[in-house]
């Protein structure tokens, strides 16, 4: 499965100019006005993931053949920007909220940087104005698709119950993840907006990331109404996407050193895929041989069959077992059969994160 994330929010928040980054090439126009992104950009980025290097280096020591590596990857979906009304038809409207639809996570983008030749759709910088903005136009989206569901006739019907007890939560302004937890099955053909996760990016200056690095050059009155530091949130996370930009255009190496020099342990493209993956409950197990070494994308709970038909539908089919070894044990599949490393696994057993697996199907 691959981890499809919608970057949005309010035009001129830094969405085109992260997701270039993140992309590493320009493949979305940034610039300073409204609507520059008419369609969504697509893109995709491999997951970064050490392990890789590393089980190729083991499988050359052992077998004399250095295999690819192909990662696991993300696909990021820049989305035009959303303005107030955008549930009415205002700017882009419903073909904005049209596109969000497909993702399976959102990132909402809202800006906390200071900048007085970057215009500001709403006059001021506020970033938690801007956060309720989104939230609001997502919530009344969700009303006009529950305003237009018909009351079955006949005996008490459950959907029609859950949709009312939406329709009153969305209505107090709760999102609808917040009012279903259990009984979703009943309104998944609905695709409701605010049923989706959502990760929060606060656009900020390299002096709000890294104050400790970069002095401060604007006065402290035009760095408010901003989120207060130690209110941490789960869902909420802080990167400064002129500072990933800045990242983009060196080599890994001169990243690495630059990263160190801020004080930062990882960039923003690997601490935001990091944080959808813990959101949407995914992991990664991995396969490696001469052929290639490489990452595969899993919900985390899911059992070793359904694990195989990732790889391919018929694997899970023919699914006999899954010689099994966790990474940090992994010293190549005939050394760690000699030794007795390799778990022989059968179809009650739930795969876990860095599991270096070899499948046995039948024909």
């Amino acid at each position: 499965m691959n981890l499809t994330v919608g970057i949005v929010g309010l035009p001129n928040a830094g969405k085109s100019t992260l997701f270039n980054a993140l992309l590493k090439r320009q493949v979305a126009e940034a610039a300073n006005y409204p609507f520059t992104t008419i369609e969504p950009n697509i893109g995709v980025v491999p997951v970064p993931d050490a392990r890789l290097a590393k089980l190729a280096e083991i499988v050359e020591q052992e077998e004399g053949v250095k295999p690819p590596l192909v990662s696991a990857i993300v696909e990021f979906v820049d989305i035009a920007g959303l303005v107030k009304g955008a549930s009415e038809g205002e700017g882009l409207g419903n073909k904005f909220l049209s596109h969000i639809r497909e993702v399976d996570i959102i990132c909402n983008v809202v800006r906390s940087f200071p900048d007085p030749d970057v215009v500001h759709v709403a006059g001021s910088v506020d970033s938690q104005r801007d956060r309720e903005i989104i939230e609001t136009e997502l919530i009344l989206a969700d009303l006009q698709t529950l305003e237009k569901q018909v009351e079955p006739r006949g005996k008490k019907d459950p959907r029609w119950e859950l949709i009312k007890k939406l329709t009153e939560g969305l209505n107090r302004g709760k999102p609808a993840r917040e009012v279903v937890i259990d009984e979703k099955a009943l309104i998944q053909d609905l695709h409701l907006l605010t049923m989706k996760p959502i990760l929060y990016v606060e656009n900020v200056s390299e002096e709000q990331l890294i104050p400790h690095v970069i002095p401060a050059t604007e006065p402290e009155s035009s760095q408010k109404k901003t989120w207060i530091p130690d209110q941490v949130r789960d869902d909420k996370m802080q990167i400064s996407a002129k500072i990933e930009a800045e990242l983009a255009s060196l080599d890994p190496d001169e990243q690495k050193a630059y990263l160190k020099e801020l004080g930062l342990e990882a960039s923003g493209l690997d601490r935001l895929i990091q944080k959808a993956y813990e959101t949407l409950g995914l992991i990664s197990f991995l396969t490696c041989g001469t052929k290639e070494v490489r990452a595969w994308t899993i919900k985390k709970g899911t059992l070793a069959p359904q694990t195989a038909g990732v790889i391919h539908t018929d694997f899970e089919k023919k699914f006999i077992k899954a010689d099994v070894v966790s990474f940090n044990e992994f010293e190549g599949w005939k050394k760690a059969r000699e030794i007795g490393k390799v778990r022989s696994e059968g179809k009650a057993y739930i795969v876990q994160n860095g599991d270096v697996i070899e499948f046995k199907v039948g024909s």
